[in-house]
Order: structure tokens, then C-alpha cells, then sequence
């Protein structure tokens, strides 16, 4: 079970936080309002504290969370605080909630791996592309029919596209493979694969399809 923390209980980090808990996630969140802590402990473990003091945020135990969500609203100043100190935590995932992209630009300049802009991206896109450890990238194109990068299916790995069947097994088009370059963890060059390419573990597919058969997938 992924333990995903949240910095933040306005409209977007509570609705984020639902949906994580609604999604099987272990919720970690943190809020300076006492009352908004009370109604989060229903799906929730909700501490109230202050985001900008780094041993808050140690004390709460949001070093050991595999991502975290840096979800505060208006004030600039709290969220890149707030970002600095999980970035000290070493914690290894950081999305970081902003209100403009000037705002965007200084997270991820502090520490932040991806940044959010909540008139783009709704709560509960992210929450599925959170939860879901298979998904990697999740984008709704049309009503109920989606492009997402998620990692090769064990029954594909080692297999060829052709022999795999993605198509027919899962009903989703693969549009794209992006494969590990070099030494790297990281770099990924992308290729539109042949019938006989082989799938590799390690693979990413990028797949189109209806959004309920990349639920199903995950």
C-alpha cells in the first residue's frame, strides 16, 4: 500500500486526499486548520501543524511517504517553504501544487519533481495517476477515454507485440514504447514499435484506450 502525504486540506488537498483513501492509499495530511483536521480523520491520518517548520513535517512522519503533495493554496511563501523542507526530508517524489506558472518555475527550481496547476489538473486525475503504481502519466483526452504511460504487464514482458497481444488481452492501443537509454534510470527514447519488437520489463508503454480498461489494467 502506497503512503502518500498531503500538505494542504483546502478544496483541492482535501479532494485529492478522498480520492487517494477512496483509492486503497495510506493518506498522511497536514493542515494548520483545526477543524478541517477533525472532518479529514474520517479517511484520513490528519495532524495539524505548520508545512513550513521542517521537524513538523519529520515529527508527522511524512519522511517515510512515497510521494507527496505540496497542495497549498494562495500563499506562495508557505508552499515553496513547504516544498524546501520535504526536499530536505530526501523524500524522493514531491508534487507541488501552483497558482501560476512563474509559481511552477521556483518548485521545481526548490525541489519539486512535477508541479500541478489545479484549473488543469482536477484532484481526482492525480489521485489515479498516485495511486495507480502501474500508471505512470494519466491524461483523459475525451469523455471516458484516455492516453496513459503505464509499465509493461507481466504477461508482455519478454514477449514480442505480436506474441504479447496487448491489443486483444487488454483492449488498448499501444502508441508508443519508451525504453531505458544508455546507463541511465532516467532517459528514455521513444519508438513506435514493429509487430516483432520485444517488450522488455523495464519498458513503458504509452496507451490509448478507454479510461475504465486502464482502471481495469492497473
Amino acid at each position: 500500500m502506497k503512503r502518500i502525504g498531503i500538505i494542504g486540506a483546502g478544496r483541492f488537498g482535501m479532494s485529492l486526499a478522498e480520492s487517494l483513501a477512496n483509492a486503497g492509499a495510506e493518506v498522511l495530511l497536514l493542515d494548520r486548520n483545526r477543524p478541517a483536521m477533525q472532518l479529514a480523520s474520517e479517511y484520513a491520518n490528519a495532524v495539524q501543524g505548520d508545512a513550513t517548520q521542517r521537524h513538523v513535517l519529520e515529527e508527522a512522519g511524512f519522511g517515510e511517504c512515497d510521494v507527496v503533495v505540496v497542495a497549498i493554496g494562495s500563499n506562495i511563501e508557505a508552499s515553496m517553504m513547504a516544498t524546501a523542507n520535504c526536499k530536505e526530508l530526501g523524500i524522493q517524489d514531491i508534487v507541488a501544487k501552483a497558482s501560476s506558472e512563474l509559481h511552477g518555475k521556483i518548485l521545481r527550481k526548490i525541489g519539486a519533481d512535477s508541479v500541478v496547476y489545479p484549473d488543469r489538473d482536477s484532484a481526482n486525475r492525480l489521485a489515479k495517476a498516485i495511486a495507480n503504481h502501474d500508471v505512470v502519466d494519466f491524461l483523459e483526452v475525451a469523455e471516458g477515454y484516455s492516453i496513459a504511460e503505464i509499465d509493461v504487464p507481466e504477461f508482455a514482458a519478454g514477449k514480442s507485440l505480436a506474441e504479447s497481444d496487448v491489443r486483444k488481452k487488454t483492449g488498448l492501443t499501444v502508441l508508443c514504447v519508451r525504453r531505458l537509454a544508455g546507463g541511465s534510470r532516467t532517459d528514455r527514447k521513444v519508438f513506435v514499435p514493429q509487430p516483432s519488437d520485444v517488450l522488455a520489463a523495464e519498458d513503458r508503454l504509452v496507451v490509448f484506450g478507454e479510461t475504465k480498461k486502464i482502471d481495469d489494467l492497473s
